[in-house]
This record gives structure tokens, C-alpha cells and sequence, in this order.
């Protein structure tokens, strides 16, 4: 199979990934929620972290009710889709010493992290919607992190995240060719 083929393989039998964005709509959800309340910033950081462990399970259950084989055994890009997403665990450790040093802008830098770890799918899935995702979420995350409450950019994450779905749905029911 040539290396075209086999992405054209992943961005059909994996939906793009559109059930990780999925699963990060309902992460957003849960981080919004934590952050409304009136725990004090430490705690709502902690929380935060641990809202976003459940993606992979979340993302398994919905690619389940869509339709997306997970795992896509048989295609070698594969593999590279998950070396595409270890690379976000490394920034995270940027967002750990952010945690207590300045508490305010943690859910900015993770929502930074998010963002731009999307970049690499663009390539992989054949898709605009990532490559311009990637760009448009860490800028507006970083605007949005510097003049707003944190809980006003989760609200936002959730809405561009419901968008993001969207508009993969679209790519993948309109898109007649692959990018080169």
C-alpha cells in the first residue's frame, strides 16, 4: 500500500479522528464545570488535570456508537496517529509547572497543548479542518487565556470543539480527493 492509500485508509476507517473530538467536547464540559465552581484555583487545577485522563476510554466508547475502528490494526500509520498524540504529554509538563506558578493561565496553556498538538493529523487524515484547527485554537486560546477568566475559555474550548466536529463532518462527507 502506498503511503497516500494508507492515509486515505486511516482518515476513512478512523472518521478522521473524530471521536478524540468528540471526547474532548465532554472533557471541556466536565473542565467548564469545575471551573464554575467556587473551589479555590489549586483545587480547580487539579481537577482540571484529572478531567482530562478519561479521553482515551471516552474516545474508545464513542468511536464504539459511530462506527470508527480504533485501533485500525493493518494500516502502519497508525502507529505514527499515536506518536502524534505522546508528543502532547510532553508539553504537559510545561502545563505542570504552570500549575502552581501561575495558576490563572493553566487551562490557557492546555487548551496551547491542545491545539497544537493537532497539527501532525492535518497531515495524516488529509484534512484542512485540522491544519486550520491547529492554528485557530492555540492563537484563540491565547487571546481568549490573556483577557478572560479561565472558565470563559473553557466555555469557548467547548464551542469550538462542537465546531471542529462539524466541520470534520462535513470534510468527511464532501471531500471528493485527497490533499497532496
Amino acid at each position: 500500500m502506498q503511503i497516500d492509500e494508507m492515509r486515505l485508509d486511516s482518515s476513512r476507517k478512523q472518521k478522521k479522528g473524530l471521536h478524540f473530538i468528540l471526547a474532548s467536547v465532554i472533557i471541556w464540559a466536565i473542565v467548564f464545570g469545575i471551573l464554575s465552581t467556587s473551589l479555590p484555583i489549586l483545587t480547580k487545577n487539579l481537577w482540571t488535570f484529572c478531567a482530562t485522563t478519561p479521553l482515551v476510554p471516552l474516545a474508545f466508547l464513542i468511536s464504539k456508537l459511530i462506527g470508527v475502528d480504533f485501533q485500525n490494526k493493518d494500516n502502519p500509520l497508525t502507529k505514527l496517529g499515536l506518536l502524534f498524540s505522546f508528543n502532547q504529554i510532553l508539553y504537559l509538563l510545561i502545563a505542570m509547572w504552570i500549575y502552581p506558578t501561575i495558576p490563572d493561565k493553566l487551562v490557557m496553556v492546555i487548551a496551547i497543548i491542545f491545539g497544537a498538538h493537532l497539527l501532525p493529523y492535518g497531515w495524516l487524515y488529509q484534512s484542512k479542518t485540522y491544519y486550520v484547527f491547529s492554528v485557530l485554537i492555540p492563537f484563540g486560546a491565547l487571546l481568549i487565556g490573556l483577557f478572560q477568566p479561565p472558565q470563559i475559555l473553557a466555555l469557548t474550548m467547548i464551542f469550538v470543539e462542537i465546531l471542529f466536529c462539524l466541520f470534520l463532518v462535513m470534510e468527511m462527507k464532501y471531500q471528493s480527493k485527497p490533499l497532496s
